[in-house]
């Protein structure tokens, strides 16, 4: 029986989705969970290899299993065998075919800054803290500029083993509100998209908060885009503000 598994995980203390040696990882949490439940091994494929530090809201795994299991009953069984920064939230009985990952049609990250000369310790964990003044109407204004089809080599990791760096954005949009719980402005640089590199989101993040805090512009953003020429003042933002919030299928 093969199961879908979304999932919601606070990164703060993992290395990161993929299993490796010797670290604590999402999926290595939730396979050894899985594996007791089922009574043996387990191989369990993530929609995406989220980084250390980064978050999810909705992430979706998949994993085949011969025991047969009540939907419900799976979930709180593999909830009352993980830590607590991590749970899942839905499980359904998926297609023989489904792979969270190859089934995917695109995801959507967000990337959060708390920009008050306060850190609420409410986002300290979920939101990148920028005290210096940021223009959410320039970051808005170029914006549009990222949507598309294009090679993203100057927003991406240099390490990233893949054949094309060639992605398509489909949706990019800047907002602001006022957080409640942190009294103070949050923006939020939601993006869309069919496919991501290493650190692309990231580093999408980071180049439109150097325009909002008016260290580039425009035109400095589409030479990078065209040309692949990545200016020194683009940065790529840290992990702790970046969360998976959607995967579509």
């Amino acid at each position: 029986m093969n199961y879908r598994l979304t999932l919601q995980y606070d990164g703060t203390e993992f290395s990161g989705w993929q299993v490796q040696e010797g670290a604590r990882t999402v999926q290595g949490e939730l396979t050894r969970a899985l594996s007791l439940i089922e009574g043996d091994g387990v191989v369990v494929h993530g929609a995406g290899r989220t980084d250390a530090g980064v978050h999810a809201e909705a992430q979706v795994a998949s994993v085949p299993l011969r025991r047969e299991f009540e939907p419900d009953r799976l979930r709180a069984a593999v909830n009352g065998n993980v830590g607590r920064d991590l749970r899942v939230t839905a499980v359904e009985v998926a297609p023989d075919d489904f792979h969270a990952r190859y089934s995917s049609k695109g995801k959507a990250y967000r990337y959060r800054v708390f920009n008050e000369q306060f850190q609420s310790p409410f986002w300290s964990r979920y939101a990148l803290h920028e005290a210096r003044p940021v223009d959410v109407r320039a970051m808005q204004d170029v914006a549009a500029l990222f949507v598309g089809e294009h090679d993203w080599t100057a927003f991406s990791s240099a390490q990233a083993d893949v054949k094309s760096r060639v992605r398509n954005v489909t949706s990019l949009e800047v907002s602001e509100r006022h957080s409640t719980r942190g009294r103070g402005r949050l923006i939020e640089v939601t993006v869309g998209a069919e496919g991501f590199l290493r650190y692309m989101a990231r580093s999408i993040a980071g180049a439109l908060l150097a325009v909002g805090r008016g260290e580039t512009d425009a035109e400095t953003i589409r030479r990078a885009i065209e040309k692949g020429e990545r200016a020194n003042v683009i940065a790529t933002a840290p992990a702790h503000g970046l969360t998976l919030v959607e995967v579509r299928y």
